[in-house]
């Protein structure tokens, strides 16, 4: 990882990490528990956010605050690009490329994150799912990063366990799809590790597992920029 500005490399000292368009906080839970100092950006009062949160435009918070911050994820809506919101025929507006735009012009290392029906808008993603951190939901999600950041895209375990259908009861044994108007708010609160939300949090979050992991790769370059 290349860094173009110098990042603190403090003992004992907790990176900072903007998250932007936070909603309830699935991801900057995850980099806090990776060890990130988080502060949550939305433009809708966010009262569930378990961490820091700022109310505002997440892309004027990235363009004027986002070069104060170690590090920046970024999941811009993913109706745009969502089947079950194509289907309704709804619209809704494509932020992706104004949301790198501003992420590239902090000059700080980046994540943005976002559904299967954008991987083609990403520039080259890796793709998470539950089954590579032990949950019991497949939910897909791309991530692609810059600022000289990178991730390696870890192995994809088979699908085995069968997938109940989309926002229906769960049988034993089955995995979930925790989306639209699902039953079984506690199940998919135990099972995606996010106890704080409520089910319009669960249907559009980022496991934080996903973000643990991409934050521990992030520390992990550092360590080894700070031994070298």
């Amino acid at each position: 990882m290349t860094q173009p500005t110098d990042i603190r490399r403090v003992a004992g000292h907790r990176p900072s990490l903007l998250d932007a368009f936070s909603c309830q906080g699935g991801a900057g839970m995850g980099y806090h528990r990776a060890g990130f100092d988080v502060t949550g950006v939305d433009k809708d009062p966010q009262p569930r956010y378990p961490l820091g949160f700022h109310q505002g435009d997440a892309i004027a918070f990235i363009r004027t605050l986002g070069p104060a911050f170690d590090f920046i994820h970024a999941s811009p809506p993913c109706q745009h690009d969502s089947e079950c919101q194509r289907l309704r025929g709804n619209a809704h507006p494509d932020l992706i490329g104004p949301t790198r735009d501003a992420l590239n012009a902090t000059g700080r290392p980046w994540v943005m994150e976002n559904v299967r029906g954008a991987a083609a808008k990403l520039h080259n993603p890796v793709m998470l799912c539950g089954a590579m951190f032990g949950l019991k939901t497949y939910r897909h999600r791309y991530f692609e990063t810059g600022g000289g950041f990178t991730l390696p895209q870890p192995p994809h375990p088979e699908h085995v366990a069968p997938q109940a259908k989309m926002g229906r009861p769960v049988p034993p044994g089955w995995y979930g799809q925790y989306v639209g108007n699902f039953s079984g708010v506690a199940q998919a609160r135990e099972v995606m590790g996010v106890p704080w939300m409520n089910r319009d949090g669960i249907r559009e979050c980022i496991p934080p597992a996903y973000t643990s992991w991409i934050g521990a790769q992030f520390l992990a370059c550092l360590a080894v920029e700070v031994a070298a």
